[in-house]
Parts: C-alpha cells; structure tokens; sequence
C-alpha cells in the first residue's frame, strides 16, 4: 500500500469528492501552488515529500468556454502537466497516476465504443481540440518518462462526470450541472435552452463511482496503456433532459438551440477497466441524477 499519496487539484470536483474516500492522503490547489511555474512545482514536492502523486489538476470548462479560449486551455493543461511530471522525475517519485480525459480520443473512429489504442487514430474533436490535444500530450509524457526512466507513470481516461460539488456556474459547466440548476430554477410551462441539438450522446458517470475506482487504479494500473474508465451506459443529451425532468417532477420541456454542437459520440469500451477491478456496479445515471438533484436542492 501507498502512502504519503499527493493529489493535485484537491480543491477540484473530483478532488473534493476523493478527500471524503481517502482523507489521509494530501490535497493541493492552485491556492497552494501554481503548477504552471515549474519553481512552485519544484517546492510542492520538496514540501511534501510524496511516495505517489495522483494528478487531477487542470483547466475545465464546457463546451463553450472549450471553443472560444483554445490558447488558455492549451496553454494552462499543457505547462500543469508538463511541470508535474517533470518534477516528480527530478524529485524522484516513481508512482504518478494522471487522469486524462475522452476529449483526448479522436473525433471519430472506425468502431465504437473506441478502446484505448483507438486514442492516436485522428485528431480531437474541433470542440475541444487544444484541451484533447494537452491531455493526449499528458499521455505521451507519462509513457516517455515510464519508457526512458522506467517509472510507473500511467494514465486512465475518465468519462464525463457528474454529482454534488460540481461546477453549477452556468457559464462554465458541463452539461449535467447545468441541466440541473436549469431545471430547479424552472417554473412549470417554462422552455429551457440548452446549447445543440440533443442528439450527441455520452457517458456519464456519477463522481463517487470514479473515487471508489482511483485508488485501485493507483495500486493496480501500472501499464501504458490509457485505461477507459466509464459506465457502460451511453444516453443521448435530450434523453438525459428527460431523466432529470421526470425525477423533478416540473412540467418543462427544453428546448436545444444548435450552436455549439460538439461531438456526435464519444463512449469508450470499460472492458480493460474490469479486468483489473472485477465485475463493478456502476451508479445508473437515473440513480445518480436523482442524487445529485436532491444535494442540489437541499444547498439552495
């Protein structure tokens, strides 16, 4: 077993929701240290002292705010991932486990769901280009150093995800969290926007299955290959308006505008994934919706 485990992004949703799993291990934000400054890095390692580093850090956003500030995404998620690794090597931390994301994976591939060698078959989606392209660069980093150095640098690449403590700020949130705070600031016959068609489908997968996972992953994924971490549950956008509409039981419809598109599909294949961790009951996004709204509800 690891110990003296360092978390970056701990102020993060995932990050938040993974100190309630595993509050021993050390939690660290951009209050804390600048991670695009490799002198910040270098004095949060030698601060900490980590035996293992569990990399969550990066910039975030939705689909809009993906599109119009490419340089800033590519910029902030390429120096983070850059500085982290870098000075792990140099301080001598022979365990990073980084997440990635399924933006890394291409626009389009021949099969779906995608497995993880699809993930260099083409280029990101245009959508998410410069935030798909630092996290496929955070993959190849993590394998050159594993190849060169022989260290145990190894990725897994989540699906969307979604629960309480996530980022409602509607000018910045993924689809979920915005859905919901949309939804319960509705009056009934109200329309409700939504950016696309709803046609586009995803995985979504609810936050506390994903914490339940990392430290598994952090103990047994030690292999290069970009491990696909999501349910197998794959819903379309307006099927998951409709879930969320009935768990609350308003009589509003939305209404999807067709600006800003983003990828058709984008699910992978979880079959590496339970190899390593057996036969996992992921929450069902009904379940998990349902869990998120109510939090929701009894914070505003």
């Amino acid at each position: 077993m690891l110990d003296n485990v360092l978390v970056t992004g701990g102020s993060g949703f995932l990050g938040t929701r993974l100190k309630r799993v595993r509050p021993s291990w050390t939690y660290v934000s951009s209050r804390d240290y600048d991670l695009t400054d490799s002198n910040s890095c270098r004095k949060m390692y030698e601060d900490i002292k980590p035996s293992a580093v569990i990399h969550l850090a990066g910039k975030v956003g939705g689909i809009k705010e993906n599109t119009i500030k490419q340089a800033d995404f590519y910029y902030q998620n390429t120096m983070i991932n850059a500085n982290v690794l870098h000075e792990a090597y140099k301080f001598g931390v022979k365990r990073v486990l980084s997440a990635l994301s399924t933006c890394a994976f291409p626009d389009v591939v021949a099969n779906y769901p995608f497995i993880e060698k699809d993930i260099m078959s083409g280029p990101p989606a245009s959508s998410n280009l410069s935030y798909g392209f630092a996290k496929r660069g955070l993959f190849v980093q993590s394998n050159s150093y594993r190849n060169q150095y022989g260290l145990n640098y190894s990725c897994f690449c989540p699906s969307n995800i979604y629960g309480p403590d996530d980022n409602f700020d509607s000018d910045s949130s993924h689809f979920v969290p915005a859905l919901i705070k949309k939804v319960f600031s509705a009056s009934d016959g109200d329309e409700i926007e939504f950016w696309g068609t709803g046609r586009p489908l995803r995985q979504q997968m609810y936050v506390d299955d994903l914490t339940k996972i990392i430290p598994i992953l952090l103990e047994e994924h030690n292999s290069d290959i970009p491990l696909i971490v999501a349910p197998k549950e794959n819903l379309s956008i307006k099927k998951m308006a409709e879930v969320c509409l009935l768990g609350s039981k308003k009589k509003v419809s939305p209404k999807f505008n067709g600006d800003h598109r983003g990828q058709y599909r984008k699910d992978g294949c979880n079959k590496e994934l339970l190899k390593l961790i057996g036969d996992f009951q992921f929450t069902t996004f009904k379940q998990g919706i349902g869990k998120t709204y109510e939090w929701y509800e009894q914070k505003h």
